[in-house]
């Protein structure tokens, strides 16, 4: 039995500090980010004197801190911290942590530290480190030229880092929400940062039409989840997701299970807050900004926007839909609905994706495909819990629920490696100019085989081909909703009363949607492996790739970690299993 700890926020003590030591190293890595590249010989002269005292901030830079890859280093020592922070809490001594808005048992839960937040945290600290590190060749930092150069240089480096570290900050507080307003507020400081990002390039026109498009659809679907939100408050009277017996408030979960029907205020609470959060993930019909904001971004921010940005969505959805609808009696409708919409945008992410020739609108498509895959394991979650109430699937395995939820838990976590990897050699081929389509691959082979097969990798992992990361991940993802789906058929078998198709539950042809898709995402990405090995390279892009070591050590790491979570990924599932136990 894992501990609770329940402690107030912010008390005399040091249990506060200790539960949120990741993100207390966070803060503190910002306010560095903050000082040191400002440090200089500035001096203030007291009045009516010629006596300067040294004040530090301004002035002639010191050469330490006037050196351009100084933010990038601080960001990396931070973001490593919080990550070895993240990872020893996760050991057999782990704890949960639950911090209050006061002391006593009166007080109203805010965050809830435990398997499931720390595995994300680790997820959002490996993906942004990967990108702080890339980052180090892709933005420019000249230290020849003028003095006026490198300061503008530098101010762009610590602009990008602070921007990485700030979003960092955001989704962990997403990680931890057990409020829906702390947990849109977390969601808001990652989005708003992640804004820049995507126009962090504003002088070309890709990147500024990208960054406006993602800001006003985001900032659209940020207010209908916030009004759905406030309807909620409207309905219940507080935003807390459990219930407090000492205080009398009754929470989100409880007062909608208490439901004896969907219609009214709840129901429509509820389809506004969907929504904001279909924007995040990319759901059809609300994708449409975001192949514009993968392919106006840098690869390495596209990398983000695909991987970490997603998963904070979908954290979103596993508390609203998980936590709060899938325990209701009667709430099945939205399962139907999030079924439907699971098939539509996987089937129309792989279509477009076949058509696309832009590498990175390409993968953006693919990365919409993926989220259909991951919306069909909510709603077979979705069915599973709502099973126990109904006796559609009353003989579905009672672990069925646990494994499905785990297999979305590491499919998302896996999705860092092969998924950022393949933007990450888009970015390597990005230092000799635009990838507007796929020529840049050409003959990526001869120029470069090391890079060339990393990029084969990734793009089999994202098909689903074994033994790769990605054939695991959605191995356990079919496997746990054919699991859930073939209980009464397992039932009727073991009756003798034989077996048929029509017994599956309708949740089987969500598994059966997530194998054809997955088929079908074949041509597009064996396609990128036929232009590499067997097309020759276009002129001006024959000499081999620049070194920009520290660009590909992060490609390095994401190729090998993509081979192993995929021939050796048993700790990887127990921990993901943890974490779905942590949530049902």
């Amino acid at each position: 039995m894992t501990e609770i700890t329940r402690v107030q926020l912010f008390s005399e003590g040091g249990d506060t500090w200790l539960a949120l030591a990741p993100e207390m190293t966070l803060l503190s890595g910002l306010v560095l980010l903050f000082i040191v590249p400002n440090l200089g010989d500035a001096k203030w002269r007291i009045p009516l004197t010629q006596v300067r005292i040294p004040v530090l901030f301004g002035g002639r830079r010191f050469t330490a801190t006037s050196d351009p890859r100084l933010p990038a280093m601080l960001a990396i020592a931070t973001l490593l911290l919080a990550l070895w922070q993240a990872l020893i809490s996760q050991g057999a001594d782990a704890k949960t942590w639950l911090l209050t808005s006061g002391s006593g048992a009166e007080a109203n839960i805010l965050l809830r530290v435990d398997a499931f937040s720390r595995i994300f945290e680790i997820m959002f600290y490996s993906a942004l480190l990967l990108a702080a590190v890339a980052s180090i060749d892709r933005l420019p930092a000249r230290r020849a030229g003028s003095e006026i150069q490198q300061l503008i240089d530098n101010r762009r480096q610590v602009d990008f880092y602070l921007l990485l570290l700030m979003t960092a900050f955001g989704m962990s507080i997403v990680t931890m929400s057990m409020d829906l307003f702390v947990l849109f507020i977390g969601l808001e400081i990652a989005t708003l940062s992640i804004y820049v990002l995507v126009a962090f390039h504003k002088e070309t026109p890709e990147g500024a039409e990208g960054g406006v498009k993602y800001f006003i659809v985001g900032a659209v679907s940020s207010a209908v989840a916030l009004y759905g939100i406030s309807l909620l408050y409207l309905w219940n009277g507080n935003l807390q997701l459990m219930s407090n017996s000492a205080t009398g408030q009754i929470g989100l979960v409880e007062r909608w299970a208490e439901m004896e029907s969907l219609l009214g205020l709840p129901l429509i609470a509820f389809c506004f807050v969907l929504v904001g959060f279909a924007f995040k993930v990319s759901a059809v019909p609300f994708h449409f900004a975001a192949p514009d904001a993968y392919s106006g971004a840098s690869s390495t921010v596209a990398g983000i926007l695909a991987t970490a940005s997603k998963a904070m969505g979908f954290i979103g959805l596993i508390r609203v839909l998980v936590m709060l609808a899938a325990p209701a009696d009667g709430s099945a409708v939205w399962m139907f609905g999030l079924g439907v919409i699971a098939v539509v945008t996987m089937t129309w992410g792989n279509v477009a994706a076949l058509s696309s020739s832009n590498p990175k609108r390409m993968l953006a498509y693919s990365s919409i495909a993926h989220a259909g895959y991951m919306l069909a394991a909510l709603a077979a979650l979705g069915a599973w819990a709502w099973g126990g109430e109904s006796d559609l699937i009353s003989s579905a395995p009672t672990d069925a629920g646990q494994w499905i939820l785990t297999a979305l838990i590491f499919h998302l976590v896996v999705l860092v490696a092969f998924k950022l990897g393949a933007f990450l050699v888009l970015a390597l081929l990005e230092t000799e100019g635009e990838v507007s389509d796929t020529a840049p691959l050409a003959g990526l082979a001869r120029r470069d085989p090391i890079i060339a097969v990393s990029m084969f990798i990734f793009m089999l992992s994202l098909a689903g081909v074994p033994p790769l990361a990605g054939f695991m991940s959605k191995f356990l993802l079919i496997g746990g909703v054919v699991k859930m789906s073939a209980g009464d058929a397992f039932a009727a078998i073991a009756a003798g009363d034989g077996w048929s198709l029509g017994q599956m539950h309708w949740t089987f042809w969500l598994a059966l949607s997530v194998f054809l898709n997955s088929a079908l995402s074949l041509f597009y990405y064996l396609r990128i492996g036929v232009i590499m090995f067997f097309e020759v390279p276009i002129e001006g892009r024959r000499k081999p790739l620049i070194k920009a070591w520290f660009l590909r050590l992060s490609i390095w790491v994401c190729a090998i970690g993509t081979v192993i979570f995929g021939v050796w990924s048993d700790h990887l599932i127990n921990l993901c299993y943890n974490a779905a136990l942590a949530v049902l």
